[in-house]
C-alpha cells in the first residue's frame, strides 16, 4: 500500500489570492495551481477540495530527494501562528488600513504629548508669574 501525502498553500499574488496543491506519490511530487479571486475562507477551501480536487491538473511527477520528517501536530500548528503574525492576514487593503489607523494613532499620540507639554509649561509660567507678583507686593 502506497502513502500520498498532500499539502495545500494558500497565498496572495497580486490581484487574486492563488492556491498551490502539492501531492506526493510513490516518491514523485506533483503539483496544481489554482486561482481563488477574493481571499477565501476555510470553509470556501474545504468545499473546493471536496467538490474540485479530482479535477485538478496536477504536473508530472518529480522525484523527491530523501525522506519527509514525521512533525508533531502541535508543531506544525505554532508553526502556522507563526507565519501568519509575520505575514499578516488579510487582503492588501486590509493591510493598507490598518497601517493607515497605525499613523493615526501615532499622530494622536504626538499632538497630545505636545497638548500636555504646553499645558504644563503655561502652568509654570502663570506659577511664576504669581511669584514675581507676590514678591513685588511684599
Amino acid at each position: 500500500m502506497s502513502r500520498v501525502t498532500g499539502r495545500l498553500t494558500v497565498f496572495f499574488e497580486d490581484p487574486f489570492w492563488m492556491g498551490i496543491f502539492e501531492r506526493v506519490e510513490k516518491g514523485k511530487l506533483s503539483a496544481a495551481k489554482v486561482t481563488f479571486g477574493a481571499e477565501p475562507r476555510e470553509q470556501e477551501v474545504y468545499a473546493f477540495i471536496q467538490k474540485h480536487y479530482d479535477e485538478l491538473r496536477f504536473s508530472p511527477g518529480v522525484r523527491v530527494v530523501g525522506k519527509e520528517q514525521k512533525k508533531n501536530p502541535k508543531r506544525m500548528r505554532r508553526e502556522a501562528e507563526k507565519q501568519l503574525k509575520r505575514a499578516g492576514a488579510g487582503t492588501k487593503s486590509q493591510q493598507a488600513l490598518k497601517l493607515q489607523q497605525e499613523q493615526l494613532k501615532m499622530n494622536r499620540k504626538g499632538q497630545k504629548r505636545r497638548r500636555t507639554e504646553e499645558e504644563k509649561k503655561r502652568k509654570f509660567e502663570l506659577k511664576q508669574q504669581k511669584k514675581k507678583e507676590k514678591h513685588k507686593g511684599r
